[in-house]
């Protein structure tokens, strides 16, 4: 191919010659300026990850110790001011002790529940509720309080009233919502049979808003679907509203090694009719 005669015009030759070197320098330019947009992204995703990376290993450890921290320090403003001067080291310490009025709370504690088990600590407690229970008002009050520690105290230990984790469609066909089975249903309701069924379970189901509130619902066996989480995952996802969901190869593992609390189905597994 035969190169092109060059252009006789001098300044018309220049003209071309400046057009392409600024059209070089123009390319260039674009191509450093993309460069460097694609490495400040690169660095502002990094930095972004890091620190999402820390708040999420920092952030839960950091509000658990405040808290604790904080209910010590709770439990100290009771306490300290109720022990003798001669056994609170706050008196003769250059500094304050946290965690002695804990100690000596749960001390107490365990020493009221040990005398409450023998004759003479039931015949006190026994004359205690009694005059708690004839007292107007107050007898409301001790007998919702009593109620609910002792359900906390019960879901806790380990004959928990939640024995299994279900799903039922609530609150419409095709809406499932998780419910604790604490139970078979007995009674004058199961006598009665609603529905033309006696084989019934009693399950809880908790709001989302408010968790230790919720539903009592007497439902038909075949109508409750089990599941094989835990009583505690079942709680850390009501609890978050959704966002903790239990890993599946967790539970898996657990299946397999047959070290899962909930892989037995005390009720019978349930069927969709």
């Amino acid at each position: 191919m035969s190169a092109s005669p060059p252009d006789p015009n001098p300044e018309r030759r220049a003209s071309r010659q400046g057009d392409a070197e600024a059209a070089q320098l123009t390319e260039g330019l674009k191509r450093l300026a993309s460069s460097e947009g694609k490495t400040g992204w690169r660095l502002g995703s990094r930095f972004r990850n890091a620190f999402l990376t820390g708040l999420v290993i920092v952030g839960p450890v950091t509000i658990t110790l405040w808290i604790m921290w904080g209910v010590i320090h709770w439990v100290d403003a009771w306490i300290k001011p109720l022990l003798p001067t001669t056994f609170n080291p706050d008196t003769y310490l250059p500094f304050p002790l946290p965690g002695l009025g804990l100690v000596v709370a749960i001390t107490g504690l365990t020493v009221i529940g040990a005398l409450a088990a023998n004759l003479l600590g039931r015949t006190l407690v026994s004359s205690g509720e009694l005059m708690l229970s004839r007292t107007p008002i107050v007898r409301n009050v001790y007998g919702a309080l009593k109620q609910i520690f002792e359900s906390v105290i019960s879901t806790a230990g380990p004959n928990q009233s939640f024995q299994k984790v279900g799903m039922i469609e609530f609150p419409s066909k095709e809406i499932w919502s998780l419910v604790f089975v604490t139970g078979e249903t007995s009674g004058e309701i199961k006598d009665v049979a609603p529905g033309g069924t006696s084989d019934l379970l009693t399950v809880f189901m908790p709001t989302g808003i408010v968790p230790p509130t919720g539903f009592i619902c007497f439902v038909p066996r075949e109508n409750v679907v089990f599941l094989s989480m835990t009583v505690e995952e079942a709680a850390k996802i009501i609890l978050s509203g959704g966002i903790v969901m239990p890993s599946m190869d967790d539970k898996m593992r657990r299946i397999g090694a047959g070290s899962m609390p909930g892989s037995r189905f005390p009720f019978g597994r349930g069927k969709k009719a």
